[in-house]
């Protein structure tokens, strides 16, 4: 089979990625003018994030873990990967279905461990209603999950990217239909969450089948390679598992102030633009790609793929993230406040982003250094260090509450994040080279970095420059694409300038088959 492209997979990734991003961001935008951050609004954001979180739990954040790496040596050694997927699809599904029908059972036990703050008033029981219309997203997501890793693996990342563009397009024509036909917009939001499931599973099965993967439903086999997966998987899913648990903490931190669920969601979706097309697409292709070049003992292929590959991740992420921080609250005003969202949920909206923004690396840096260990087979390692991460974030955010308020939530997700970097960082010491960043990777970080914060200064003196504008409903558009070209072309001068990136290497990573 031909390598993986890697920096053409990434761009490809990245960029079905930002359109995916930026449709879910015109889908918050519509959310948050149609509802605000109101007691509908919460508690569909709150119905909405069970399926996906355990959905992170089952397939992306855990169970894909250990089979993509599996799959892609099976295809590598020519062995028969297409019967170990079948397998692993009708595993997958058995338990989906009874855990399925399980959760919508226990709904009202799942909200109040997700916002025990809303027992007792009007949002726990919209959210139980919202969150029993949606669970079953979880079966049709995890298995379109599974069937992505299939297509990852092949090299057909396209595919597979444009399966969140489609649930976006799907949602915002939901809202447009409803506000046309005077629906009930949170029960539509409700009910069109299980319909882009099954036309996001339809999607990815139609694109496996002409990849030349055939997945016939049937009753589960527990053959050696199934045993094997679920023993690599096991560490993996309690990792996924400790994941959650901070997400956990931070919905219930958040459900104690009215509106806070609401601002962190929203100021979630405007950091997860960068975090979704950088880190998303590095993972996805670098997992695969590195599992490849292990199985064919190809060491130094493997080093020069993550070394490029956070060379690259980092070079868009860092901007970013000084971005993030230093224009919160233009980005927040102009983007969100509208109709039932005020000036206060603004400033709740861009603190809360600014917190997120300084983790924003720290974030893209776990899904450059967790490929190390998946493609090795090794999930022990990550869920140890997840459980540390876990303690950390629990401290902070109940710690910390009394004193800063829902922005504790926040501020533990950033900590948390940078504790699990850190022990990444230090567990890939006993990979050897092949794990360790190279020469050219340790000359460009510090230029980055510098080309970042004399952005972040241009960012700083253009929002003061167009701080009228910014309030003005007139310009407000016009005035934020400025101070975002402003921030761009600062950047770019001072990366050329300073040698952070050089256009050959770029068209060179594009051309090359590494």
């Amino acid at each position: 089979m031909q390598p993986i492209r890697l920096i053409r997979s990434i761009v490809t990734v990245g960029g079905w990625t930002l359109l995916s991003r930026g449709a879910g961001f015109a889908r918050d935008v519509m959310m948050a003018a149609y509802l605000g951050a109101g007691p509908v609004a919460e508690a569909f954001l709150i119905a909405f994030s069970l399926p996906n979180m355990f959905r992170r739990f089952f397939a992306e954040g855990a169970f894909n873990m250990a089979f993509v790496p599996m799959f892609s040596k099976k295809l590598e050694g020519g062995e028969d990967a297409q019967g170990f997927a079948r397998d692993a699809f009708n595993g997958l599904a058995s338990i989906l279905i009874l855990f399925s029908i399980l959760g919508t059972i226990a709904m009202p036990w799942l909200v109040w461990l997700m916002a025990s703050g809303f027992a007792g008033d009007a949002r726990f029981d919209l959210a139980v209603l919202f969150g029993r219309i949606s669970f079953s997203y979880i079966l049709f997501i995890s298995l379109v999950a599974l069937l992505s890793g299939v297509l990852n693996a092949f090299g057909r990342f396209t595919e597979a990217s444009f399966v969140p563009v489609l649930m976006n397009l799907m949602f915002i024509a939901a809202m447009l239909l409803a506000d046309r036909w005077g629906w009930d917009m949170g029960l539509t939001l409700a009910w069109t969450v299980p319909l882009t499931g099954i036309a996001q599973l339809a999607f990815t099965w139609i694109s496996a089948h002409r990849a030349g993967f055939r997945f016939t439903p049937g009753l589960p086999r527990l053959t050696p390679d199934l045993k094997r997966l679920a023993l690599i998987a096991a560490p993996a899913v309690l990792a996924g598992g400790v994941v959650q648990v901070n997400l956990l903490v931070g919905r219930q931190v958040a459900s104690f102030t009215e509106g806070a669920v609401a601002w962190l969601s929203y100021a979630d979706r405007l950091y997860q633009l960068p975090l979704g097309v950088v880190a998303i697409a590095v993972g996805t292709v670098l997992l695969p790609d590195l599992s490849r070049r292990l199985r064919a003992g190809d060491a130094e292929g493997g080093r020069a793929s993550f070394n490029r590959g956070t060379e690259f991740a980092l070079f868009l992420t860092i901007p970013a993230a000084v971005a993030l921080v230093v224009i919160a609250m233009p980005l927040c005003e102009v983007l969100f406040q509208r109709g039932a969202f005020g000036p206060d949920d603004t400033a709740a909206t861009a603190l809360a982003l600014a917190i997120y923004g300084a983790g924003l690396p720290a974030f893209v840096l776990h899904k450059v250094f967790q490929p190390l260990y998946y493609a090795r087979e090794d999930t022990r390692s990550p869920f140890r260090f997840a459980v540390w991460s876990m303690i950390v974030n629990a401290i902070v955010a109940v710690g910390l509450l009394p004193l800063i308020g829902f922005s504790a939530a926040a501020l533990a997700t950033t900590i948390s994040g940078w504790t699990m970097v850190l022990q990444l960082w230090l567990g890939t010491r006993k990979m050897g080279d092949e794990a360790r960043f190279d020469t050219r990777f340790r000359s460009r970080l510090p230029r980055i970095i510098a080309a970042s914060l004399i952005m972040g200064a241009a960012l700083w003196g253009g929002s003061i420059a167009l701080g009228p504008a910014l309030g003005t409903p007139l310009w407000r558009y016009a005035a934020l694409a400025l101070l975002v070209a402003i921030g761009m072309a600062a950047y770019g001068l001072a990366a050329l300038a300073l040698g952070a990136m050089r256009p050959a290497d770029l068209k060179a990573a594009l051309r090359r088959q590494r």
